[in-house]
């Protein structure tokens, strides 16, 4: 009995942290970093908030923090988007598939 419980324990905390990666801290410590959905939608500003960070994107790049302040740490490439899109299509920006998205 004692062996069932301890792998369904495992599997709990597998599953539980599937949408989370553990990557260095803006300041050396760990953070638990959510992977972004496969769309991103971007306003005017190029800032996106999900699941407690906010998230910066430019030059092709992703950035994260706690804070729209920062102070912003590179998101792991695997965390990226499969795609940019943009509310004001009128604006000179990169469209189409994410370049720097390596599948998932």
């Amino acid at each position: 009995m004692r062996g069932k419980t301890t792998a369904l324990a495992g599997l709990l905390v597998f599953f539980m942290f599937a949408g989370c990666v553990m990557v260095p801290g803006p300041r050396g410590g760990v953070s638990l970093v959510p992977i972004l959905p496969p769309i991103v939608v971007l306003g005017a500003e190029p800032y996106y908030a999900h699941e407690g960070y906010y998230y910066h994107y430019r030059n092709n790049g992703w950035y994260y923090s706690r804070s729209r302040q920062g102070p912003w740490a590179d998101l792991p490439r695997d965390h990226y988007p499969r795609e940019v899109r943009y509310r004001d299509s009128g604006a000179q920006r990169d469209k189409g598939p994410n370049p720097g998205h390596q599948g998932r």
